[in-house]
């Protein structure tokens, strides 16, 4: 097994990297690595709308899950939307009917929900999708920074 000590020495891309947390996938592209680029970029939208689809947009609560938004922020900014949505539209019953839930605590005022908030274990697994696909990004996130832009071969990067 061979290693290339020379990528160490590589500098850090930061606007890859920010600029693949804005639109997953986009950091590769910008590095001039198109087909990686896109095929990221299908697979996490693909993987966080999946989860959307089968949870609901309240899988993505910021408030009653920070511990999984956390993951499904690495997302970006169509995480923080799903937030938005979900706190907008149906947490403010503007979308569906707020009705009673069964407290936790008997001595606190039962607490509203949507009638289209979705309770079942399609909602963990969508939870979970957009979790994974949060994760999955920040994998391509650190690829993308650490890279050696396409077409920088020996002869180009300036060592003599």
């Amino acid at each position: 097994m061979s290693y290339d000590y020379d990528q160490l020495d590589e500098p850090l891309h930061w606007g890859a990297a920010v600029l693949g947390w804005i639109c997953p996938g986009m950091g590769q592209i910008m590095t001039g690595h198109r087909r990686r680029g896109f095929f990221s970029m299908i697979g996490i939208f693909g993987l966080f709308l999946s989860g959307v689809l089968i949870g609901g947009v309240d899988c993505v609560d910021r408030s009653e899950d920070p511990l999984w938004f956390y993951a499904q922020a690495g997302t970006g900014p169509i995480a923080f939307a799903a937030d938005w949505a979900n706190a907008g539209l149906l947490k403010s019953g503007k979308v569906g009917e707020l009705v009673e839930s069964p407290p936790s605590n008997p001595r606190m005022a039962p607490p509203l929900m949507s009638t289209f908030k979705t309770i079942t274990v399609a909602s963990e697994v969508g939870t979970l999708y957009c979790a994974l696909a949060g994760l999955m990004n920040i994998v391509v996130i650190f690829d993308a920074l650490k890279r050696r832009p396409a077409g920088l071969n020996e002869s180009t990067r300036g060592d003599a």
